[in-house]
């Protein structure tokens, strides 16, 4: 697929990119040759291959789900700079 100077262009301005004008020429050349790689690869017929993540089939290790880090609040709060009634005390932020 090859782009113009123009298609460069705009794609700079939407990335928000600054481009020199001797800068658009090598990129449109750059951009164009991705595009065709990535072209070639559409044509290549994946039927029957299976989606993978990751190149080892691996799994996740798995483990129970349960609370064990429950019934220490004191310690917790006991980090905390301000204590009230149980619970952090933070500055008011709105006036």
């Amino acid at each position: 697929m090859a782009l113009d100077k123009a298609a460069v262009a705009h794609m700079a301005s939407l990335a928000r990119i600054r481009l020199a004008e001797a800068d658009i020429e090598p990129l449109r050349i750059e951009l164009s040759r991705i595009l065709d790689w990535v072209e070639q690869l559409n044509e290549v017929d994946t039927t029957g291959v299976a989606p993978m993540t990751s190149a080892a089939a691996v799994g996740l290790p798995m483990r129970e789900d349960e609370v064990t880090d429950g019934g220490c609040r004191e310690a917790i709060l006991g980090n905390a700079p301000h204590v009230s009634r149980g619970f952090f005390t933070v500055p008011k932020v709105i006036e």
